[in-house]
């Protein structure tokens, strides 16, 4: 193994019941540089990377990490080696500190005593924010956090361990774009100590600015390497989804209906005020809006998650009290939500237990469970949504996160509800994936129905939405036509360019 290079793989499969999830991968790491692994969901990296620290061990092959072959029986033991991991899925401790989260089970005592010396625990926590430019206070708990401060966290609590290689799973799906560029200043202060990092992302944009190598792996097999300067964008989608993908939005021209959902001057305290839009059938809006702005608690709000203070909610023209999601559900209202692990997924259950899981009373004759109907059902969701699992009774924590999405998505198709909404409903999906899951949109909108998009992803809200509704600081500030929008009205809109009579403008118009 070259002096330069701190982490080789060599050979390395691993198969699960049903499924080769790696077939003689290969993959070198260098010392000092970003190195981007990419794949479609289900490609195999997080399986690769799972047994880079240790939580698999492989059935064939070679870890070799500063020269050294390794085997790995568990988690501690590749801290030791030096090899940490900022996870695409968070799993804080909710009602510990954010100190307490960062040096878990590492904590400073008092001599031998094993009794935490909290005082200097949270000064070592606070040298290391200060140092990394991370505004939060050690002694704030986990659950009062957003979910970009908890992202922030999990970064923190990697670089801590002062590792020689560091894998970063998709670090910026859930932060802000000044937090990206935070991170991205870390990143670079890593390489300059000689630290290796492998980076996983789905965003083209980022892996062009940081990455200096990129390996693509797709169906648990090693596909090549390049230097980052090297690999065009068409040429790396060809080789993540095996074929060309012309356009990835392919937008239908859309039939709008009469207005499905009319939300009037509706108020959430310290979340939102004054709220006020309509979607008609056959839309697609978008809400746009940097990280806080509110756009995720409205639509809590609409769907009984939230109380709100003020304001009504209108379906097919007329009053609907939603105080619970069980009322907006009885209303024919659908939503993905943002953490699919949080606030969707039942991980141990099987993925056909996911998907009925709201529509079960469908399922139920004479007291007793149609399991012949269950089964149809959901395998026709699985191939329509071309859900990479061995089968409807896979457990489904076992699956990618974008499979894990699809397996989501199939729950609501199931229902079949007028009005969907869905949160930042590619987050952690590859390029392949998100054309897919645009295209379903698309059907799904042809079939007159209703869709209100929460996205921070630009190229997607523009791409996808017949209307963007733009918020800032719990208002909002504007609303574009799909001919009016880009990125740059959307921006102005979302830093706080008011347009002042945006709530006389809906009611005259709509």
């Amino acid at each position: 193994m070259s002096n330069d290079v701190i982490l080789q793989l060599e050979n390395v499969t691993k198969e699960f019941p049903g499924v080769k999830a790696l077939d003689n991968v290969q993959l070198k790491v260098r010392k000092g540089s970003v190195h981007a692994l990419m794949g479609e969901n289900g490609a195999g990296k997080s399986t690769l990377m799972k047994i880079i620290i240790g939580m698999y061990t492989p059935d064939a092959g070679k870890i070799i990490f500063d020269g050294e072959e390794l085997t790995l029986r568990n988690i501690n033991d590749s801290l030791d080696k030096g090899i940490s991991m900022i996870h695409q899925e968070l799993s804080p401790v909710p009602e510990m500190t954010v100190a307490e989260n960062i040096y878990l089970g590492r904590e400073p005592t008092y001599g031998n005593s094993g009794i935490v010396n909290n005082k200097k625990l949270f000064k070592m926590t606070k040298d290391l924010l200060d140092s990394l430019e991370i505004n939060l206070d050690p002694k704030t708990k986990m659950i009062d956090l957003s979910i970009a401060n908890t992202q922030m966290v999990e970064i923190a609590k990697a670089i801590s361990f002062d590792s020689k290689l560091v894998i970063m799973d998709e670090p910026t799906s859930a932060i802000t774009e000044k937090e990206v560029a935070q991170l991205f200043k870390m990143i670079r202060s890593l390489k300059e100590k000689g630290v290796g990092i492998i980076y996983i992302t789905h965003k083209m944009s980022e892996l062009y600015e940081i990455a200096d190598d990129i390996s693509v792996f797709r169906d648990g097999q090693y596909i090549g390497t390049d230097k980052a300067e090297n690999m065009k964008r068409d040429q790396l989608i060809r080789m993540m989804v095996g074929r060309e993908l012309h356009q990835v939005f392919n937008k239908p021209e859309p039939k709008l209906g009469e207005i499905a959902l009319s939300v009037r001057n509706l108020s959430q305290k310290d979340w939102f005020q004054d709220v006020t839009f309509n979607v008609r059938k056959g839309e697609i809006v978008c809400f746009a809006g940097l990280m806080g702005a509110g756009r995720t608690e409205v639509l809590e709000t609409i769907f009984g998650l939230k109380t709100p203070e003020q304001g009504e909610v209108h379906i097919h023209g007329e009053k609907a009290i939603i105080r619970t999601p069980q009322d907006a559900i009885k209303n024919n209202l659908g939503f993905l939500t943002e953490d699919r692990k949080l606030t969707g997924l039942f991980l141990p259950l099987s993925v056909k237990e996911n998907m009925i899981t709201v529509n079960i009373d469908n399922y139920i004759s004479m007291g007793l469970l149609d399991s012949k109907k269950v089964k149809s059902d959901c395998l026709t969701q699985k191939e329509s949504l071309r859900v990479k699992t061995p089968n409807i009774d896979t457990i489904v924590e076992n699956l990618s996160g974008g499979n894990q999405q699809k397996v989501l998505l199939a729950r609501w198709l199931l229902k079949n509800p007028d009005i969907l909404f869905l949160d930042e409903p590619t987050r952690g999906i590859d390029v392949g994936a998100k054309s897919e899951f645009y295209n379903i949109i698309f059907e799904l909108a042809s079939q007159g129905k209703a869709i209100v998009v929460v996205s921070s992803e630009m190229a997607e809200i523009i791409g996808l939405c017949d209307r963007v509704i733009v918020m800032h600081e719990g208002r909002i500030t504007g609303e574009l036509s799909r001919e009016e929008a880009n990125q740059e009205k959307i921006m102005q809109l979302a830093t706080g360019h008011v347009v002042t009579n945006y709530n006389e403008k809906q009611a005259v118009t709509t």
